[in-house]
């Protein structure tokens, strides 16, 4: 094989942008993929690969020159370019002999490919013998660091002592140093000896790693920034290392839904590192309505201002003074960070927080269907997002039927029917309006409420239900089992307001004023202050009490499943703003916990609560039904000022929606019984504690869970229990 002695090699630079990442894509958003990759691509610089370039590149040598290849990795900003990102380069180029300067050889012109179509490939394929390869400096010289020049040598593959080689096995070797991550520039020179062409690769290593400047981080924490960067103080900058902390910044953006970016790196003098972040501030947010048969816009009925206040996401941001490291130096004894104050204006765009947006919206219960649209906003490397939502009928009339478990016999005992009107999005706020009329064999209701889910001004989402009710329930809880079989009623009259908002994460309160108007009557309606055993009716002795209600009440839940944590705290406070309106205080506490087990449920219940004061009798606390202590009827246990009912039930999985229960109630008035004026639990010689077990099953349906069970109690009694619900 004849050697090359009139060959040598130079380098020149081509800038090629890294691969981005991938942007994320999250399947909530309906075309999200797509408008983020929109919004990717305005905020990063994109160009062809480095392995197509230097591809494209090799087929531009003409003439004789069989062997040539150099690479150089280059990081450096454009003078003009907002949008740089990680720049690497490597070029190929020859010099023939006599030259006194390295050119760069143009692409071959249409005449001189029609006369030579395949010389590029032929020079390819001739091989050149190589008798020694050498790791240099720039200068020829050898490296400083012996720990470089092995991973030069380690990276080559074909380049080897007494072999033949050809231009594409170069050039192949020379990008696999430049790959090692720890070179900027690596140019193969073939120095012709006596022993033969000697190749050596001279390469500049990249500088050591002493400071790092980021700039545009928001929100990325500056110690995830430093701990990326920290085990590389002091050492020469690997680009493959460097592109895994950059995967990794870009990583905790993805994991968080939020729209940011490592746009641009570059190494600066003196071993310093930039780092420039995009981050997709929300410019706008806008709202569309669709209509629910076609899909087109359509004009809305809610006004749009009733739900961006349900949002998270804002467009900007309210301004937050925060201690932002803008850049840290490292020694070799310290980090020193340099903060300064800035007014952070901005709001990075998380989808995980528009995910719950939507499910806000949702919750309103006034739309079908929502869904978010981002979209970039220009070339401001802002993020516009258009919220689509599909309005369900604001009102109507419906119509149920139930049981209610204060009455325990005749052929429809307990059965009731309902009639109700309901607008949920009155003058398109969201506010709602129920009118509703229940009708029963004894008892009937009548109700108007009407609720603001959020008070326009409020910033703590406070709501407010005003509420009047006229009410004829079942007095048999505490006064029944009358032995002329006649029936007893409690009638009321109520107007109230209330004031609900959270407190903090799973808890919320709720407070508020209400007037009562109550007496017993009997079965034609008459008002009756005695029941048959002349136990009072009233504390008053008149023919009603009247009471105003100042109540207050906690409510912690947990994932809001029925076998999930709860508590319930309830304070009620009677104000005798009138001297004959009642002065009494009522506590009330109810706490549930569920524990699963494999495919079993366990669940246990514990409520209890006190009266002290003046009150009603048909107030005090009755014991025993299908929602208290099981196997007894509704308050045959006990009624008292005091009370304790605990339960526990272990449910486990039969056939489809079909589950089993086993269950057992405890119950107990804590022996107050006898202090209920005119002791009407005493009268009716109600035991005053007891328990039951049973068993049953539930089933899943379109009214809530059924419930059949079976229950046996502590006086070998045993009573079938049927419910529409979970129970209290």
């Amino acid at each position: 094989m004849p050697r090359n002695d009139d060959v040598r090699f130079t380098s020149s630079s081509l800038k090629i942008p890294l691969s981005p990442p991938p942007p994320p894509t999250l399947p909530f958003f309906s075309q999200t993929k797509n408008s983020l990759s929109r919004l990717i691509d305005s905020l990063r610089f994109r160009s062809d690969s480095l392995s197509r370039t230097l591809h494209s590149a090799a087929g531009h040598f003409l003439g004789n020159s069989p062997l040539l290849c150099s690479a150089s990795l280059s990081l450096t900003q454009p003078a003009k370019s907002a949008h740089s990102t990680l720049l690497c380069s490597a070029s190929l180029s020859l010099v023939q002999p006599g030259n006194d300067s390295a050119t760069q050889l143009e692409p071959p012109t249409q005449q001189q490919k029609g006369q030579q179509p395949h010389a590029a490939g032929r020079y390819d394929e001739e091989r050149v013998l190589i008798s020694e390869v050498l790791v240099r400096n720039k200068d020829g010289e050898e490296l400083e660091r012996k720990d470089l020049e092995i991973e030069a040598l380690a990276a080559l593959k074909a380049c080897r002592a007494n072999s033949a080689l050809t231009v594409r096995e170069v050039q192949e070797d020379v990008h696999r140093i430049i790959n090692s991550g720890y070179f900027s520039t690596c140019m193969p020179v073939a120095i012709d000896t006596r022993d033969g062409i000697r190749l050596v690769f001279q390469v500049e290593p990249n500088q050591e790693f002493h400071g790092l400047v980021c700039e545009g981080a928001n929100v990325l924490p500056s110690k995830f920034v430093e701990d990326a960067f920290r085990d590389g103080y002091g050492k020469v900058v690997n680009i493959r290392r460097l592109d895994e902390v950059i995967s990794s910044i870009n990583g905790w953006y993805m994991e968080r839904g939020l729209f940011g970016v490592v746009s641009d790196v570059e190494i600066l003098s003196g071993g310093m590192i930039r780092l420039q972040v995009s981050e997709a501030e929300v410019n706008n947010i806008s709202i569309r309505f669709l209509d629910r048969k076609t899909g087109e816009p359509t004009k809305g009925k809610t006004k749009p201002e009733t739900i961006l206040r349900q949002l998270t996401t804002k467009k900007g941001q309210n301004s937050v003074l925060s201690l932002k490291c803008t850049s840290f130096w490292l020694d070799t004894f310290k980090l020193i960070r340099v903060f300064r104050p800035e007014i952070i204006l901005v709001k990075v765009y998380s989808m995980l927080q528009g995910k719950r947006d939507v499910e806000t919206v949702l919750t309103m219960g006034i739309m079908e269907d929502v869904s978010i649209i981002p979209q970039p906003a220009g070339d401001s490397g802002k993020v516009d997002l258009i919220m689509n939502v599909v309005e369900r009928p604001s009102g109507g009339f419906s119509a149920g039927g139930g049981i209610s478990s204060g009455i325990t016999s005749g052929p429809l005992s307990g059965l009731i029917g309902s009639f109700a009107y309901s607008h949920r999005n009155v003058f398109g706020r969201n506010q709602k309006l129920n009118i509703s009329l229940e009708r029963g064999q004894i008892d009937s209701i009548f109700r108007v409420n009407y609720t603001d889910p959020w008070i326009e001004g409020d910033d703590k989402r406070t709501s407010r239900t005003i509420m009047v009710q006229n009410s004829r329930t079942p007095g048999t809880l505490v006064h029944g089992n009358q032995p002329d079989n006649s029936s007893l009623t409690i009638g009321r009259v109520t107007a109230g307001i209330e004031f609900s908002r959270p407190i903090r994460p799973k808890w919320s309160g709720t407070a508020g004023l209400i007037f009562q108007h109550a007496g017993g009557r009997d079965e034609k309606g008459n008002p009756i202050i005695k029941d048959f055993y002349s136990s009072p009716l009233t504390a008053s002795g008149k023919t009603h009490d009247d009471m105003l209600l100042a109540k207050f009440e906690s409510v912690y839940t947990g994932s809001g499943d029925h076998g999930s944590s709860m508590c319930v705290f309830n304070v009620e406070q009677g104000l005798p703003v009138l001297p004959e309106w009642l002065f009494f205080n009522r506590v009330n506490a109810h706490a549930r916990k569920g524990v699963e087990i494999g495919p079993v449920r366990l669940l246990l219940s514990l409520s209890g609560g006190h009266v002290v004061g003046n009150f009603s009798p048909h107030e005090a606390f009755a014991i025993g039904g299908t929602n208290s202590v099981r196997g007894y009827e509704e308050g045959a246990v006990a009624s008292g000022r005091s009370y304790a009912v605990g339960s526990g039930e272990i449910s486990f999985p039969m056939l489809g929606p079909v589950e089993g229960v086993i269950f057992t109630d405890y119950g107990t008035d804590l022996g107050s019984g006898p202090t209920v004026p005119g002791d009407p639990a005493g009268a009716r010689l109600k035991p005053g504690s007891g328990y039951g077990y049973g068993f049953g099953i539930r089933v899943d349906s379109p009214l809530g869970p059924l419930r059949l069970e079976y229950a046996f109690n502590d006086r070998q009694a045993k009573r079938f229990h049927f419910g529409v619900g979970h129970r209290n």
